[in-house]
């Protein structure tokens, strides 16, 4: 499991809306959850996120609950925030690659994802490269200062 210790950028997604915030915190979960498990470390990334945009318990748990990816990736549509829509692919890269694993559903699911905030498919291959790059970077560091 890799952490990347990335943060949000919180000050671009504070000027969501409450709704604009839970849609984007669906399509976490729903990246999270499309191998059917939801995992503790995923589980508590997305409360943990929530809690920090102000987000309610019974919202939340709405969020966890997400199954349907179809009303998911209608509901980003509302994310009209181009700077958040970006940051959402950035978190989902995150997401997608916190197992070293990345799945064709994940991949499909972040693409669908972004095309329905207007994110070009070229956009969403620099912010995975980028990711992908940054979790290179992080493991030879492992190395190089021999830590385990």
């Amino acid at each position: 499991m890799t952490n990347l210790n990335m943060e949000m950028d919180m000050g671009v997604l504070s000027k969501l809306n409450e709704n604009q915030r839970v849609a984007f915190m669906k399509a976490l979960a729903s990246l999270a959850n499309i191998d059917g498990k939801l995992d503790e470390q995923e589980l508590e990334f997305i409360k943990e996120v929530a809690v920090a945009y102000g987000i309610s318990k019974q919202r939340v748990s709405e969020i966890l609950q997400v199954k349907n990816i179809d009303e998911v990736v209608e509901n980003v549509k509302i994310i009209n925030n181009r700077r958040a829509a970006l940051e959402l692919i950035k978190e989902l890269c995150v997401l997608a690659h916190t197992d070293n694993e990345l799945t064709d559903s994940e991949i499909v699911l972040i693409g669908k994802i972004g095309q329905a905030m207007g994110v070009e498919l070229e956009k969403i291959e620099q912010i995975s490269q980028w990711v992908i790059d940054r979790v290179i970077w992080l493991e030879e560091a492992k190395l190089i200062f021999e830590e385990a």
